[in-house]
């Protein structure tokens, strides 16, 4: 997941670096800076100061073949599509700082650890709220511990797919060797956020924007 620029072409490189920073600077034009509570502030740093620690406990085999978790789809949940955006770009910022990445590929590694993840999450929450029932288990298991799995599968699939067309490895080493550890990791990038999201709607849900009690709760009584 933390991608050295070595193996990409450096027209790749600029081009991502290029659309992160647009993304990443419209999602902060976005966010309403001077009506925020202390309560969603609290919220989004904590998650991500909680997401940076979780990145330091990462499994390196290769270059560019290390195993964390994401936190991207829990982070979403608690700060919003936008907050959460911003807030793995510091995360990423302050890991790559730390030495765990490079910085000429911060905007592919956004990309696929911050955009992707985050952007499949809240497809999948504002697919829920329109089709599914409006209940605490939908938004658990669902918009929480599916979406969690999906952003990790969906994270492996990019990384490797990339690292096969660059030609750092070869495709059936990434296939029989890599990638069934990212759908493993799946897993319990779920289970996380399904739990920690569980405890947070449970005695912190002033701190999760993404939930509301009268829609989930109340909703069909």
């Amino acid at each position: 997941m933390n991608l050295t620029a070595a193996p990409f072409a450096n027209w790749l490189l600029l081009t991502a670096l290029i659309i992160s920073s647009g993304l990443i600077l419209h999602a902060a034009l976005r966010i309403p800076w001077f009506s925020l509570s202390q309560e969603r502030l609290t919220g989004w740093f904590g998650a991500s100061v909680f997401i940076l620690g979780f990145w330091q406990m990462k499994a390196s085999i290769q270059p560019n073949l290390s195993f964390h978790l994401l936190g991207a789809s829990a982070l979403c949940m608690i700060a919003g599509r936008d907050k959460a955006l911003l807030g793995l770009a510091a995360v990423l910022a302050a890991d790559t700082a730390y030495g765990h990445a490079a910085w000429g590929s911060f905007g592919l590694s956004w990309l696929i650890t911050a955009f992707i993840p985050v952007t499949l999450t809240h497809a999948l929450f504002s697919w829920a709220q329109r089709a599914l029932t409006a209940n605490y288990f939908t938004y658990i298991f669902v918009n929480c511990f599916a979406a969690s799995v999906l952003t990790m599968w969906s994270t492996g699939l990019l990384t490797c797919g990339l690292l096969a067309a660059s030609h750092a490895y070869p495709l059936d080493f990434l296939i029989e060797e890599q990638l069934p550890y990212y759908f493993l990791m799946g897993w319990p990038e779920g289970f996380t956020c399904g739990i920690y999201m569980t405890l947070l709607v449970i005695w912190r849900p002033q701190w999760v924007s993404t939930f509301n009690d009268a829609f989930y709760l109340t909703r069909n009584n």
